[in-house]
């Protein structure tokens, strides 16, 4: 098996509207399409994040809530690459989204620091 590279992310949200604005108008991802799949009362965002990453985002009703802590088997995080994490940082801040302290990478060297999603979904900057 060969594998090109990771094709989406998908995210499923409890609250759509809030999300589309977070993932849209906080973070400035690009909207590509936008589907209401009236057979399943769900709709599905895709959202570019650069030109070669995108996030499918997806309302479904009654998700159940994720189980973070303590962290459970599975997908951990989501980290976007920045090149300047403090001025990232203060951005967030300023759109009232709550951002930790910037840490250093013992095995790299390079600043990091998390955030989260509506959803508490755990989003990670890491400065290159």
């Amino acid at each position: 098996m060969k594998v090109n590279k990771i094709h989406h992310i998908a995210i499923i949200c409890s609250d759509y509207q809030k999300s589309k604005r977070f993932y849209v108008d906080i973070l400035k991802f690009s909207v590509i399409y936008e589907t209401f799949r009236s057979d399943r009362n769900s709709y599905k965002l895709d959202l570019k994040v650069s030109d070669n990453d995108t996030i499918e985002l997806f309302s479904f009703p009654e998700p159940p809530p994720r189980s973070s802590k303590p962290e459970s088997c599975g997908l951990r995080h989501l980290a976007f690459e920045v090149e300047d994490i403090r001025e990232n940082v203060d951005y967030l801040i300023s759109r009232g989204v709550d951002v930790e302290p910037i840490r250093v990478d013992l095995i790299t060297g390079k600043k990091f620091t998390f955030f989260k999603d509506p959803d508490d979904l755990p989003l990670e900057l890491y400065e290159c």
